[in-house]
């Protein structure tokens, strides 16, 4: 009887430490994914305007295929599905990219600069709609071409 209860408390203990364990180790792999950047603009992720200031990204979900981007204090967070996509230039500084049309940033890819893949976060009705606009104006005024650019943020991977 005793021999029994001693081996059930043996398998209990190694499977508390094989959990504790485990979650570690998950804990430090998604930590290992943020990026930290401060951005000097307010910007759009999806339909959620963001102010300017210290954000924190990173991807969530088994997949990675979902990105959560959060301010320094916690307060303001969005969610934003994104798709995998690799590196053109031979860029290889953690940074955020936006589409800027005017004076309206939209975030739009995410790189960790550790490997050779990005996050692209998909296109908002919002940003569609702006991009559209800006094409039928650039047909009138050829001074609407230079209203669109990338802009780059460099962050730090954390």
């Amino acid at each position: 009887m005793k021999r029994e209860l001693l081996k059930g408390f043996a398998m209990l203990t190694l499977i508390v430490a094989l959990a504790l364990t485990t979650a570690v180790a998950a804990g430090k792999a998604q930590s290992a994914n943020r990026i930290v950047a401060d951005v000097p603009f307010a910007f759009s992720v999806g339909y959620k305007m963001m102010p300017a200031g210290e954000y924190s990204v990173q991807t969530i979900a088994s997949a990675g295929n979902g990105l959560l981007i959060r301010s320094a204090d916690g307060k303001i967070s969005a969610l934003r599905l994104s798709d995998a996509t690799a590196r053109i230039k031979d860029k290889k500084q953690a940074r955020l990219v936006f589409h800027r049309y005017g004076e309206r940033y939209f975030l739009a890819e995410v790189w960790n600069g550790a490997d050779n893949t990005g996050r692209q976060l998909l296109k908002s009705q919002e940003e569609s709609a702006v991009e559209r606009e800006l094409a039928s104006t650039s047909d009138k005024n050829h001074a609407a071409q230079n209203t669109y650019e990338t802009v780059e943020v460099l962050a730090m991977l954390r």
